[in-house]
This record gives C-alpha cells, sequence and structure tokens, in this order.
C-alpha cells in the first residue's frame, strides 16, 4: 500500500488535503444531482446559481465576496452558465460600466427544483458522513476522508430515483 504523504504530512498539507477532500465531495454531488435529472452544469456552479437567486442581479466582485471565489474563476462560471441559457448579463442602470448577472427563467427553475429535491439530500448525505467526527481538526478530516471511502455521498442517501421517473 502506498503511504498517504499529504495525509502523513500533517498541517503541513492541510491546504492540499482540503482541497481533496473538497474535490471529492463535489464529485459525489455531481454523481448525486446527475442521478435526479441530466444537466448541463457542474455541481461546482451550484454557488453561483443559488446566490444570484439570493441576492438578486449581481456583478462579478459581489458574486466572488459571496462565494469566496477568485473574479477569473466567477467570469469562468458565469460565462459557462450563460452558454447553457442559465444566466444572462444587463448594464447596471446606475453604472452602464458594470454588467449584472441575471437568473434566467430557465435559471429559476433549475435552481428552485434542486433547491426543493436534490439539494436537501445532498445536505443530509454529507451530515451523516460527519456526524461521528471527533478529535482535533487533522483526526477528523482523516475520519472524514475514511467514512467516504467506505460509504460514499450517493450511497448516503435514502432516496435515489431520477426525477421525473
Amino acid at each position: 500500500m502506498v503511504e498517504d504523504v499529504v495525509k502523513a504530512l500533517g498541517y503541513l498539507t492541510l491546504g492540499t488535503r482540503l482541497k481533496r477532500i473538497g474535490e471529492r465531495l463535489q464529485t459525489e454531488t455531481q454523481e448525486i444531482i446527475s442521478s435526479f435529472e441530466d444537466t448541463e452544469i457542474s455541481a461546482a456552479n451550484n454557488p453561483v446559481l443559488v446566490s444570484l437567486y439570493r441576492l438578486g442581479p449581481s456583478s462579478i466582485g459581489t458574486l466572488s465576496k459571496a462565494i469566496g471565489h477568485s473574479q477569473p474563476g466567477i467570469t469562468r462560471m458565469v460565462n459557462h452558465l450563460k452558454k447553457v441559457g442559465l444566466v444572462e448579463t444587463h448594464k447596471d442602470p446606475g453604472d452602464g460600466r458594470i454588467s449584472l448577472i441575471v437568473l434566467t427563467k430557465k435559471g429559476i427553475a433549475l435552481t428552485e427544483r434542486q433547491m426543493e429535491t436534490v439539494w436537501p439530500l445532498i445536505e443530509q448525505a454529507v451530515q451523516n458522513a460527519c456526524a461521528n467526527l471527533s478529535g482535533d481538526l487533522l483526526a477528523q478530516l482523516g475520519q472524514l476522508e475514511t467514512a467516504l471511502a467506505r460509504r460514499p455521498l450517493p450511497k448516503r442517501l435514502r432516496v435515489r430515483v431520477k426525477a421525473g421517473s
């Protein structure tokens, strides 16, 4: 068996370990979403959709602050969401130099549907994976990684049905 060097180095590689866990959670979240409906977007785009849903029309800068991602990263996500028809841009009436990102009807429908159906299940699965964590942060991360390895998020769901079936 190969040594998990990132885990062995502890706090020195905490950022790498958190990123690894985050990527796994996003991959498994995508698997859950895909089991409910065909979608043209990645689970990583959901924070943009829900931010626009909660905040209303927003600039790239506002979305960047609300989500905690870089502006170039938000711009890439918005461009993809625009390409698949979930958002559109309008000039800010108060300052024509600023573009505001707005959910389309299709974007609102998708966001509301996922908020009502699949997002609560994802939250439940993550809570389940985190339920018995104890100890310091590194111990908890190790327990979370072990829990996810034993039973990924999709297997933690009580319901696994494609929407519309």
